[in-house]
């Protein structure tokens, strides 16, 4: 099987690394890549948003199968332009991935499908944004209506930050979604779509402020962990159930046939599970920490879903390890990344027991070495037989490698190795 991944982050490098270990795959390419992608695979630099350069780099391939890595390529419709020209595609179409790229759609199709999730308004004025502030009152939540790579999103306790917020992204010519805030602890569930059958990955944690103790703004996330041996028993079940199945079903109802993977961005609250919001792919960073731990082959499992055979999939292989990813972001992210800086320092944290680093925003340097090229730089991964070992590793990795003025949290997972996060007594969905 040779396979196609477009995307340049660290989730598209965990992907590949993925694939690269499926017996069943026999080459694997990426568009347009990075850096460290590079020393794994063959990149080609096509825009992975352009589906005419896309359909023409995958035909000239061969390519049996093209994973959608990043959500910008689904929106713009790139995953149907392959597959009217017979290309078999993991990713959903541009009316599926609405999803993501509207959250009132998003919010529209819970309604129908009896999900729990905040109380929201639409707005589109600075009087409807400021209303909704007030009825919901503080901590408010300010999400910008269209895709915002994971920053679009502001809690805060202050009205007129989240006042300007809105005001920003109407200047923008968008709309915003204001949310009554949702309080417990928030996990992140992978689930695989065919369209009518759905397989659940391994759920994970992420954190998405700047710094430790989840202060600063939001990010596109600085660190991941997983398996949560906090989940109450049968949440997995639970959220298949009654989130997952029920989308997938009334999207199918809908005549957007859902088939690729959906993120479920899950909070615990007092009152039960509640969706906090839906992505049309797989997250970043919590891919990085859930893919390393998989042991099902990961190109026979993408290509099952995008031909419709999900249905004969059973339970899913995993490593009994932990793992513990830790982002290195580049000074001054997320406001202003200093891009140019040179990275160090790599082979080392690789070199290391149970530590792997995947590449996000690095470019090749003058000097033939690695530079950042973006906001989010590394992913270092550490396994271990406990999250406390995982946790050691991946910040052994991070110690050996070095940005000038990089910055990256200190707690990821910390939490959790304390035994310190707390699920709600809450009603069942």
């Amino acid at each position: 099987m040779k396979i196609l991944v477009l995307g340049s982050g660290g989730r598209e490098h965990a992907i590949v690394r993925a694939l690269l270990r499926d017996p069943s795959v026999r080459e694997v390419h990426a568009a347009p890549g990075n850096a460290g992608i590079a020393l794994d695979v063959p990149v080609h630099p096509v825009d992975a948003t352009d589906a005419t350069t896309v359909t023409e780099l995958a035909g000239e391939l061969g390519a049996d199968l093209v994973v959608v890595g990043p959500e910008a390529p689904l929106a713009a419709g790139v995953s149907d332009a392959l597959r009217e020209a017979g290309f078999t595609v993991f990713g959903p179409s541009r009316a599926a991935a609405e999803l993501e790229a509207s959250k009132s759609f998003a919010k529209d199709v819970m309604a129908q499908a009896g999900v729990p999730t905040a109380a929201a308004h639409s707005c589109a004025t600075a009087e409807e944004a400021a209303a909704a502030l007030d009825e919901f009152g503080a901590p408010y939540v300010v999400k910008d209506d269209g895709l915002a790579a994971g920053k679009g999103v502001v809690v805060t306790s202050d009205r007129d930050e989240a006042l300007a917020h809105a005001r920003a992204c109407f200047a923008a010519h968008g709309t915003v979604v204001i949310e009554e805030y949702l309080d417990g602890p928030e996990v992140s569930l992978f689930v695989l779509s065919d369209g009518t059958n759905a397989v659940p990955l391994a759920p994970a944690q992420d954190f998405k402020r700047i710094g430790d103790a989840d202060t600063g703004p939001n990010t596109g996330g600085m660190g991941a962990y997983t398996p949560l041996d906090w989940l109450p028993e049968g949440f997995v079940d639970e959220v298949m159930d009654q989130v997952a199945r029920p989308v997938i079903a009334t999207m199918a109802d809908r005549g957007t046939t859902f088939a690729g993977v959906l993120y479920c961005g899950l909070a615990l609250t007092a009152r039960g599970i509640r969706v906090i919001e839906f992505n049309v792919r797989f997250g970043d960073p919590e891919t990085q920490a859930v893919l390393a731990r998989l042991r099902t082959p990961l190109g026979r499992l993408l290509m099952d879903a995008a031909t419709g055979c999900l249905a004969g999939v059973r339970a899913l292989e995993w490593s009994d390890e932990y793992a513990v990813d830790v982002v290195v972001a580049a000074e001054g992210y997320p406001e202003a990344p200093v891009k140019g800086g040179p990275v160090t320092g790599v082979e080392d944290a690789e070199a290391l027991e149970g530590v792997s680093v995947l590449h996000a925003g690095t470019g090749p340097g003058p000097d033939g070495g690695l530079v950042a090229a973006g906001g989010r730089v590394l992913a270092v991964v550490g396994l271990g037989q406990t999250l406390a070992a995982a946790r050691e590793r991946a910040y052994a990795g991070v110690e050996r490698i070095t940005l000038p003025g990089s910055r990256h949290r200190t707690d990821i997972g910390l939490k959790a190795e304390r035994g310190e996060i707390t699920v709600p007594a809450g009603e069942a969905l």
